[in-house]
């Protein structure tokens, strides 16, 4: 036997495994998702529960949400909610006397 028959026989073996592997893949598949669906139909699961979005209920009805001012400079107007580094006018002062 030549090297080049060899190496066509090789890929020819090459392609029935991976027909096997891709049938082998199907059925095992198979098999999980009924074993899933039998898992969540038991338990009554929702896909929130299997899939959690990783944050929390609360920070995602928060996120993103503008926090009313608390502190006003009674000179310029301007306000500042409390959060955060504090503004120069406010800075050193007695925050009390801005609080709106």
């Amino acid at each position: 036997m030549n090297q080049e028959a060899s190496y066509r026989d090789l890929l020819k073996e090459r392609e029935a495994l991976e027909q096997r592997i891709k049938d082998a893949r199907r059925r095992e598949l198979s098999a999980a998702v009924a074993k899933v669906r039998e898992l969540v139909a038991e338990f009554e699961l929702t896909p929130q529960d299997v899939f959690p979005s990783g944050r929390s209920t609360r920070a995602t009805s928060t996120a993103g949400t503008k926090v009313p001012p608390k502190y006003r400079n009674p000179a310029t107007g301007q306000t500042w909610t409390g959060r955060g580094k504090p503004p120069r006018w406010i800075q050193n002062e007695d925050r009390e006397k801005f609080a709106i």
